[in-house]
């Protein structure tokens, strides 16, 4: 047997043992406590992504999204990186629009990044609109305020930027750097007090750190200084009425901060798992 024929083989026994652990791992998820909503994009391109719990239907915009034949949820994927991307009205959002003093949230997705951007991956988040219609977001890198390559997890009260920065400050970036090209399991959970980054499962905390591009704001002349995991945001969640969206977001210049590689699983959750639990979605 020649090189090649061995990779080949090593290759498919790799896949098939992956793709044997997914039911478990979608049965793990179901039977978490307080998840609104699950997508394993097993859907073709042209189709509606609709979640397994739920019935959460996104529909495509800006064109197609093609489906990969691989994923770690379903064994298929969403490949984004046309400017394309998924959305659901606000006015269809349901249990998704999760906000209020004291609310928790999980978000956990299961992507491939490509590495190039900043990129949305999702959640009710509209920078633009009536000066701003933020409430909760998972992205991968930030860079303005100390996020850049790490996973980054948004909330805002109003919907509107940090005063007195000119963008949202408020959100947590992990320690660790999502890889680029690798199927990586990226989160935040949110208990109305913190925020907090994961990588694979993971969160590591991070020391308190001068922010980049704060420098000169009124009451920073130095800048600001804080930890940006976990992140301390006690005013809760807004309810701010965006469209709950995947793939990207609405910017002052029209959609941007679009995804670009593979996402084979989104999961919503109304509360703040633990450490633990976490982990255990891997």
């Amino acid at each position: 047997m020649n090189l090649k024929a061995i990779i080949s083989v090593l290759c498919v026994g790799f896949w098939t043992q992956v793709y044997a652990q997914q039911p478990k791992l979608v049965s793990k998820i179901l039977h978490t406590k307080n998840l609104v909503a699950l997508w394993d994009f097993k859907e073709a391109a042209g189709q509606p992504r609709t979640s397994l719990r739920g019935g959460f239907s996104l529909s495509e915009m800006n064109g197609n999204i093609p489906r990969a034949e691989q994923g770690p949820l379903s064994g298929y994927s969403a490949v984004f990186g046309n400017e394309a991307y998924l959305a659901l009205a606000n006015a269809h959002v349901g249990e998704l629009n999760i906000s209020g003093p004291g609310q928790g949230i999980t978000v956990i997705a299961w992507v491939k990044w490509t590495g190039e951007q900043t990129g949305f991956v999702g959640g009710m988040w509209n920078e633009y609109q009536d000066g701003g219609k933020r409430q909760y977001g998972l992205f991968v890198s930030l860079p303005h305020y100390n996020g850049k390559n790490q996973v980054c997890g948004h909330i805002s009260t109003t919907g509107k930027p940090t005063p007195p920065f000119p963008y949202s400050i408020d959100y947590s970036a992990s320690s660790q750097e999502v890889p680029p090209n690798t199927w990586t399991c990226i989160a935040f959970s949110y208990d109305g007090q913190y925020i907090r980054s994961y990588v694979n499962g993971i969160f590591i905390a991070r020391e308190k750190e001068l922010i980049l591009n704060t420098k000169g704001f009124e009451g920073y002349p130095t800048g600001l200084i804080q930890s940006k995991n976990p992140y301390y945001f006690p005013t809760g969640m807004g309810n701010n009425g965006s469209d709950f969206t995947v793939g990207a977001v609405l910017l002052k210049r029209g959609m941007g901060n679009f995804f670009k590689g593979q996402i084979g699983g989104l999961a919503i959750f109304n509360r703040a798992l633990s450490s633990k639990q976490i982990l255990r979605l891997q």
